[in-house]
């Protein structure tokens, strides 16, 4: 499995923490950035990781923001991205096992390193059960094709 990584400033620090785990559990992995403490702006992390697994560059991604809310918002506007925000072995578990997801968002002001590795392990290591999940699938995918570029009134 190849995997991409990246986030924004608000969890650099959790990153860096993520991939020790990764490396040392010998999963292989691209970081895409940030690279430092430094302001940036999530929604091009979120491009880029989803552009990697859209292009088959990388299998499956993760995103890390203060909260994983806006990354993972922005991740799920690209065609094929079911990028799952989890806080807990639960959710990852269920984002893998009903929904398949193949981007996993977590919050770095929200999530301690240890409750986040115990996250991304279950999710990397939990597969999709399918069947009746697989219609469900199939039909959030049909959005996709007939998505109007009609903005939401506010």
């Amino acid at each position: 499995m190849k995997l991409v990584i990246g986030s924004d400033h608000g969890a650099y620090e959790l990153k860096e923490e993520l991939k020790q785990w990764l490396s040392a559990h010998d999963y292989s992995f691209e970081d895409v950035g940030t690279f430092n403490g430094e302001r940036c702006d999530y929604p091009q992390v979120a491009r880029t990781v989803a552009q990697k697994i859209q292009s088959g560059e990388a299998n499956r991604g993760i995103l890390l923001c203060g909260t994983g809310i806006g990354i993972s918002i922005a991740a799920n506007k690209f065609a094929g991205i079911r990028a799952a925000l989890a806080h807990d072995h639960y959710t990852a578990k269920m984002s893998r096992e009903h929904n398949d997801a193949n981007v996993l968002a977590m919050g770095g002001r929200v999530l301690g390193p240890e409750v986040a590795k115990d996250v991304l392990a279950t999710w990397l290591t939990t597969e999709f059960e399918g069947e009746r999940h697989q219609r469900r699938l199939d039909q959030i995918q049909s959005f996709e094709t007939v998505q109007t570029r009609q903005p939401v009134p506010s």
